[in-house]
């Protein structure tokens, strides 16, 4: 492990140059009309694994509204995760499912946990109306309350599930919150490294919530969102169920022989997946055409002092410990059921987490933030007496301790305690010889922690901050230069070991990146 520890965070270091955001893609509306279909999904070790799952028959409206072309956003007749749900609170939602998966799989069906739901034609099945093959079934129900929830098939679940039949869908509150308003999305990016105003609306605002707020709180205000699914895959029970398929192939559906009887147990996942993809897969750009059945990726961005809306969700059938590095995680609500105080209905009463744990089914809408606050150094690389104006903006402390006085700067949200504080003032030496902290010698480990080769934010931050009062080590990786942007990757990634692998290599599995961008460097969600 330590040996293989340098190569992949040089390996990150490099994969992270790459623009690919995410945001929480999905397809909206009141009206769905899906399909339940087979596929093969790719994953990075070059095996294609037999799925199926959910698709649309229809045209949808997808949202966020990209720019046209910026991707293209496609919805195929089979997509895992199945395409995710856009609705708003009160609405009167149908959803209707046809079968096209193989005349052997029988039937099929969804679940909609947490909502009163009538369906209506198809067949009796154990926990809901089914759809046999070729037919179809339609569930209507009231998008009762804001949140995140799971969907998937009420139909053999242990093999259906498995097999990818699973989604997400997201209620947005039909109001502004009852106790205010949500602070206009900034679309201000700061300034350039000139110390000059950009153009105000450089970035645009890509929240689902037009209230920019998650529930009917202020207190789930947001700035950025994302959508984050896991799941996990058995390509043994993959390849019995295709086997079966191949060798039924052409049967008639009710007749003798005409099922499928693949074992799911004993259950040996292999790949383990963020959104349908596995690192690094899961860091290339949502509707990237390389994964047809596979549309949505996994890497998050966001500015210091930002409130990041988390909506996670465990699919699949194993507990996934999930870890965001860089804090904790305050939970707002657990299946759509906002977590208040038993005294007072606006004040939140949610858990502040290490990891974000689920269990098959159950989804959580959570807020993280990262403010630079605890690094005992200027993130920023303000060098005093310095030719650059963006190394000598001012850190003006609020009540609070963070500099919020000026929207547009750079270092908005700075933590000013640590403001003008040299990394180290000696390179490479140790805490007594003049430094906060001990950094790596670059000989033995490569700067693969830093995103761009730096531990400060911004353009010229590492120039800027080489001088009398600070120097940093050799930085810059191959495609990013040490003037050009430069941010924080934190590793989010499961604290089950084994599902940081794919097919038992690492890195990959459940690993993706946060990035913490600068402020003026504009995060396009669009690509």
């Amino acid at each position: 492990m330590k040996r293989l520890l340098p190569l992949a965070t040089a390996a990150a270091a490099l994969m992270l140059t790459a623009a690919a955001q995410a945001a929480a893609p999905g397809i909206s509306g009141n009206t769905f009309t899906l399909t339940a279909q087979p596929a093969y999904l790719t994953q990075p070790d070059g095996q294609s694994v037999y799925s199926w799952g959910y698709g649309c028959t229809t045209a949808p409206a997808f949202v966020p509204a990209f720019p046209a072309g910026d991707p293209t956003p496609f919805c195929n007749t089979m997509q895992v995760p199945g395409p995710t749900l856009v609705v708003t609170e009160g609405q009167t939602v149908s959803v209707t499912l046809t079968n096209g998966l193989p005349t052997a799989a029988g039937n099929t069906s969804i679940l909609f946990p947490g909502f009163n739901v009538t369906a209506s034609g198809g067949v009796a099945g154990l926990l809901t109306q089914e759809a046999a093959p070729g037919n179809s079934v339609t569930y209507t129900f009231t998008a009762s309350s804001p949140g995140t929830r799971a969907y998937y098939s009420g139909t053999q679940g242990d093999l259906q599930v498995e097999m990818g039949l699973y989604g997400a869908i997201i209620v947005l509150p039909n109001g502004a919150p009852t106790n205010g308003t949500c602070p206009t999305h900034n679309t201000a990016a700061g300034l350039n490294t000139a110390g000059t105003a950009l153009t105000a609306g450089g970035e645009a605002d890509f929240r689902l919530s037009p209230t920019g707020a998650a529930y009917h709180l202020t207190q789930s205000c947001y700035d950025r969102e994302y959508l984050f699914q896991f799941s996990e895959i058995d390509p043994n029970i993959h390849i019995q169920a295709l086997a079966q398929i191949t060798a039924k192939s052409g049967c008639t559906a009710g007749a003798a022989g005409c099922s499928l009887n693949v074992p799911t147990e004993p259950y040996h996942p292999a790949y383990f997946m963020i959104n349908g993809r596995s690192m690094p897969d899961d860091m290339d750009t949502n509707y990237a055409a390389q994964y047809p059945h596979q549309p949505y990726n996994g890497n998050p961005h966001m500015h210091p002092g930002e409130l990041t809306l988390l909506r996670i969700i465990g699919q699949g059938r194993w507990q996934h410990p999930f870890h965001e590095h860089g804090n904790h995680v305050r939970i707002l609500a657990r299946d759509g059921n906002l977590i208040v105080s038993s005294t007072s209905a606006t004040q939140l009463a949610g858990p502040l987490l290490f990891t974000t744990t689920t269990t098959p089914g159950q989804a959580m809408d959570g807020i993280f933030y990262w403010t630079g606050k605890g690094l005992n150094w200027d993130a920023y690389g303000h060098h005093p007496g310095s030719a650059d104006p963006v190394a000598t903006l001012p850190c003006t402390p609020d009540a609070n301790g963070y500099n919020t006085g000026t929207l547009t700067a750079v270092n908005y949200y700075e933590w000013c305690q640590d403001h003008n504080k040299p990394v180290q003032a000696a390179p490479f030496g140790d805490v007594a010889g003049g430094g906060p902290v001990t950094l790596p010698d670059a000989n033995l480990f490569t700067n693969g922690a830093w995103y761009g080769g730096s531990m400060y934010l911004g353009p010229n931050a590492t120039v800027r901050a080489t001088g009398p009062t600070g120097t940093t080590p050799p930085s810059g990786t191959i495609a990013n230069s040490p003037t050009g942007e430069a941010g924080f990757a934190f590793m989010w990634h499961s604290h089950n070991e084994r599902e940081i692998t794919t097919n038992n290599i690492f890195p990959g599995g459940m690993l993706m990146m946060m990035l913490v961008d600068s402020r003026e460097f504009v995060i396009d969600e669009s690509n």
